[in-house]
């Protein structure tokens, strides 16, 4: 009997590794969904089908599982408005440098032109969320364009994706598929000159700071010895956070609007700033100061900012090349002063939110992600929502070396933490997963909790709750515009998750948030922790510039105008403790 190419397609993704795809069933996405079931599930060895309740929900997931596993994740969607929905995740996940392949099913192959019902052009509009996209079209092309989609993703840490018609999966599978052609990636070695530029720059500077990034993953250890070496203090991105802050005696924090610490100050006063595997993408916040940048993608290199010496280099070998050929710094002035600074900033500004206010109505949310940061396992996964929720993850949950922190810290889209949590609990059943949610985000895209309950995952949900867009209302103060269309209605989450079968409770007493916290975590199953924040409290960014307190200042006069002087009193005390100062 003829094996039907829906089959051998899915048998290829056995072959490279794949456990699970996530996704939504459709009438022309049957015969791949099909094909799964065959596989008899992770159970047999096959493979699994994880049953979403938003084909976004899937990409995100699927993001997730790529990003932490570092290997192939898939998801797929049905013709039309199926795989169009994936689309933001697919973003997310091509941003992110995630390996995932999505499989978009096509209408009837006769049709596609003819303006037939759901018809889109798929491997038209996936072009800019990934680094790879084709349409199947005979039974013949098939095994090698999903080869070639596997290879691309995995190859270049991005998004694939193949469109197949519905009729063309029912075909019979008529050529053999190529094995997969399993690799391990290679390290990319810096041209010596170009190391030895970087070398004289460091030596001559007499006060150097590192910036560092999500590139410097697998060179901690390399990163702080060169600190050493040269007396300089190390800030670090979000997404450099995890990999960087953890046994770090030189670490200076964050900048940027979600920032905390010295790294504003540290970077901005040095004479050389060297940018190891970081796009920071707000240059806003780089300084113009002397700059040297390392990446493994030349395209990185001078885009941001000027650059004055460029590597072109992954950031492990550039190290152990650069460090035979920088001269130790006798003093230690710039960094000590630094170092001092950050303390000063973290137990005053940062810390001020987290002290004697155990009593205090709304709950301050800097004080719940504190605990929050005490409470969660030391391996825990946290899923961060965009907002003000990565501003609390980015403060107060320390990393440990041993922890992960996820979000969608490129693409920037809200409601990526549950389904990024629902991925990262699939990949990594056996590890405590924490989706730090806000309102906003839980809300859009709230029936996934009905996918968490389903598949019985024991992740925590902890919900942020202000009613309130907090990031929004945020940029229009900043930008002098009073805020407007940023409050929504209060909701229960809380009563909502225990009708899906969660242990949930809200918490409006800060007294409550450690226990609360403690029984979720313990439950056997899904668990979701509401906590009534403060809507006032805002993210302070580490160093104030003029034209935002202008902003402030602007937006503040019209509130008072126009809604009186008591919400602009109440957002000035929720706020002047967390102010950074000298």
């Amino acid at each position: 009997m003829a094996k039907e190419l829906a089959v051998q397609l899915i048998e290829q993704l056995q072959a490279a590794g794949v456990q699970r795809i996530y996704g939504i069933v459709g009438d022309s996405l049957n015969p791949i969904v099909d094909a799964v079931r065959q596989t008899g599930g992770s159970a047999k060895g096959g493979i699994d089908w994880i049953h979403v309740r938003h084909e976004e929900a899937a990409a995100f997931a699927a993001s997730a599982e790529a990003q932490l596993t570092g290997k192939l994740a898939v998801c797929a969607g049905s013709c039309g408005p199926g795989n169009l929905h994936l689309i933001n995740g697919l973003y997310d996940a091509n941003r992110s440098g995630a390996p995932v392949l999505a499989i978009a099913s096509h209408i009837p192959s006769k049709q596609i032109g003819s303006g037939y019902f759901q018809e889109t052009h798929p491997d038209r509009l996936f072009n800019e969320c990934s680094v790879y996209s084709e349409l199947i079209s005979t039974a013949e092309q098939a095994p090698r364009v999903m080869h070639s989609a596997i290879q691309h993703a995995v190859g270049l840490e991005g998004v694939a994706v193949i469109t197949l018609p519905g009729d063309v999966a029912g075909l019979d599978a008529v050529v053999d598929a190529p094995a997969p052609a399993a690799f391990r990636k290679a390290s990319l070695t810096p041209d010596p000159q170009s190391v030895q530029e970087l070398a004289d720059a460091i030596n001559a500077a007499s006060k150097v700071a590192i910036f560092a990034g999500a590139g410097v993953q697998g060179a901690h250890d390399e990163v702080i010895a060169l600190a050493a070496k040269i007396a300089a203090p190390v800030g670090h991105s979000l997404r450099g956070k995890d990999l960087m802050q953890y046994d770090n005696p030189y670490d200076i924090g964050m900048t940027g609007l979600l920032g905390y610490g010295a790294a504003a100050e540290g970077i901005e006063d040095a004479d050389l700033l060297i940018l190891l595997g970081t796009d920071f993408p707000y240059d806003q916040f780089l300084p113009d100061t002397r700059t040297a940048q390392v990446d493994r993608a030349s395209q990185r290199l001078g885009r941001r900012t000027d650059v004055d010496v460029a590597v072109h280099g992954d950031v492990l070998p550039t190290l152990a090349a650069l460090m035979p050929l920088v001269t130790a710094k006798k003093s230690r002035r710039f960094l000590d002063s630094m170092l001092k600074k950050h303390d000063r900033l973290m137990n005053k500004a940062v810390g001020a939110y987290t002290r004697k206010v155990d009593e205090i109505t709304p709950i301050h949310p800097e004080y719940a992600a504190s605990i929050l940061d005490t409470v969660a396992a030391e391996d825990a996964i946290f899923t961060a929502d965009t907002g003000m929720c990565n501003v609390w993850t980015a403060r107060y949950i320390n990393p440990l070396g041993t922890r992960r922190l996820i979000g969608s810290y490129l693409h920037g889209s809200m409601a990526n933490a549950l389904p990024h949590a629902i991925g990262a609990q699939v990949a990594y059943p056996d590890r405590q997963v924490i989706s730090v949610s806000g309102d906003g985000g839980l809300s859009m895209l709230m029936g996934e909790l009905i996918t968490a309950a389903a598949h019985r995952l024991p992740l925590n949900v902890v919900v942020f709750n202000n009613s309130t867009l907090g990031m929004v209302k945020l940029e229009m103060l900043v930008d002098g515009l009073p805020d407007f269309g940023v409050d929504v209605p209060d909701a229960n989450y809380a009563e909502v998750a225990k009708a899906l079968g969660f242990h949930a409770i809200r918490v409006t007493d800060p007294k409550r948030i450690e226990d609360a916290y403690r029984e979720a975590f313990a439950h056997n199953g899904p668990s979701l922790v509401e906590l009534i924040t403060d809507p006032q409290a805002l993210s302070i960014p580490p160093k104030i510039k003029g034209a935002q307190i202008l902003g402030f200042a602007t937006a503040m006069s019209k509130v008072v105008l126009n809604r009186g002087a008591g919400e602009a009193v109440a957002m000035a005390r929720s706020n002047l403790r967390n102010i950074p100062r000298r």
